[in-house]
């Protein structure tokens, strides 16, 4: 039995003592649950690896990690937060904190398993009519601070005033190597491949302008630990520019990664802070720096 078990409201908390895989460490932990309701808590997102949701049945665990269960399906259905938080919440946005392994939306694959849905599940409790509104993504394996609108007419607002609304917008990344500028930044012009892949190119008259500015926080040999600034908001443009730097995101395979030391793709939405879309007054969040994050680039 995995040990150093402790329990808090709707969830079980368990620290890794030796390597194994995920599924097997979940049935040694839940003894009295078959194999098949194991399974069912791991295919809808009830379980948590350090900071990210995992649901491989053969994730590959280390010691010092941590377990997270949420164990109650009734209570995840009631409070619709598997996989983040809310941070604020008033009449017309709603601020998570979102884990890496959640979809934004609804894919064609996944339709429920989303922040989107799951805030829908959330605003209905009040009222059946109420409904939620994108205003901006974050990748699947992106973590971090992300709204929605409440109403479609203040995502309109949001979205068609964008540029000017939001103050300021602040990832962290840890990438490969050790980045010897301090500070700087990436600039091009990003176009889509026929693959939906996102690449680079010079020339002004192909694809949007795209600009990123980062800042070493700190290195070791192996690892840099960013922060990055847009100045552009375009599809996978952090990702593109670190890999146009020499130095990919880590676990990103799809823009040049090669090393996975942290389980998730090393891209964190650190700070969000905006003008709110009705009352105007400066609105500032911040979810925090991954563990994991920090542990790799000591």
């Amino acid at each position: 039995m995995p040990k150093n078990q402790k329990a808090q409201a709707n969830t079980l908390i368990f620290r890794v003592k030796e390597k194994s895989e995920l599924l097997s460490f979940l049935l040694e932990a839940m003894p009295n649950r078959s194999r098949n309701s194991v399974k069912s808590i791991l295919t809808r997102g009830q379980v948590t690896v350090d900071d990210h949701i995992e649901t491989k049945h053969n994730y590959p665990l280390k010691p010092g990690q941590t377990i997270t269960i949420l164990k109650n399906k009734a209570a995840v259905k009631r409070q619709a937060l598997i996989g983040m938080t809310i941070l604020y919440e008033d009449d017309d946005i709603i601020v998570i904190n979102k884990e890496a392994g959640l979809l934004s939306i609804a894919t064609q694959k996944e339709k429920k398993q989303t922040a989107h849905y799951q805030l829908m599940e959330h605003v209905r409790i009040q009222d059946p009519a109420n409904r939620i509104f994108v205003v901006h993504r974050l990748d699947k394996n992106t973590s971090g601070v992300m709204m929605f609108a409440k109403s479609e007419a203040v995502k309109l607002k949001l979205q068609d005033n964008w540029k000017q609304a939001v103050r300021e917008r602040k990832y962290v990344a840890v990438v490969e190597g050790k980045v010897k500028q301090e500070k700087g930044y990436v600039s091009s012009w990003l176009l889509e491949s026929k693959t939906h892949v996102m690449y680079s190119t010079q020339n002004k008259d192909n694809g949007q302008f795209a600009k990123t500015h980062y800042k070493r926080l700190k290195a070791n040999d192996s690892f840099s630990l960013m922060e990055l600034e847009l100045e552009t908001g375009r599809k996978n443009q952090i990702r593109v520019h670190m890999q146009d730097l020499g130095h990919p995101i880590v676990g990103d395979k799809k823009y040049g990664s090669t090393q996975n030391p942290i389980g998730r793709v090393g891209l964190h939405a650190h700070v969000l802070s905006f003008y709110h879309p009705t009352t105007e007054q400066p609105m500032y969040f911040k979810a925090d720096v991954p563990k994991s994050f920090l542990t790799k680039t000591k």
